[in-house]
């Protein structure tokens, strides 16, 4: 009878253990995400084209085109992206809360989590991992810098299994 008591007991406190959190976007939130600290909102501007992403099953892939100005407090964009599967108008203000890091509304946050050292591909992750994405200048990614770009976001935390590249 003493050894019932003890396996109930045990497993009265298996019970009570907590699970792991689940992992709800591309990302592992319990691995820290960290932003560019040099880029500043003019360094953005200009034409950008959606090379890769995290698309999931919603049936929209990497073609997006954005144009990116500022604007006081942070970014002037117009646009859409496929963001976490789901074709999206990011048109509006984004103001700065951060070094690199930007948002607009209660959107979740775009976090400029590298940039190539000519400004010319951006890999941009989300807090909460919902997408993340890569801008090149020019629709023709080059095959060092997508690969760039999958070491950050493995980095920070990405499911790099799940990445997709313009084909």
């Amino acid at each position: 009878m003493p050894r019932l008591t003890a396996l109930f007991a045990l497993a009265a406190l298996a019970a009570c253990a907590t699970a792991p959190a689940p992992l709800t976007g591309y990302r592992d939130p319990a691995v820290p995400l960290y932003s560019n600290a040099v880029i500043q909102a003019a360094d953005l501007s200009g034409d950008w084209q959606q090379v890769a992403g995290f698309f999931g099953d919603g049936g929209c892939a990497a073609g997006g085109e954005v144009s990116i100005g500022t604007a006081e407090g942070g970014l002037a964009v117009t646009g859409t992206l496929c963001l976490g599967g789901m074709r999206r108008d990011v048109t509006g203000a984004y103001q700065q809360t951060g070094p690199g890091r930007f948002q607009r509304g209660e959107e979740a946050a775009w976090w400029v989590i590298w940039a190539d050292t000519s400004l010319r591909t951006l890999a941009i992750g989300t807090p909460d991992g919902r997408f993340g994405f890569v801008l090149n200048k020019g629709a023709n990614l080059p095959s060092d810098r997508l690969n760039a770009a999958r070491e950050v976001f493995d980095f920070n935390g990405y499911n790099t299994d799940l990445l997709q590249a313009a084909r």
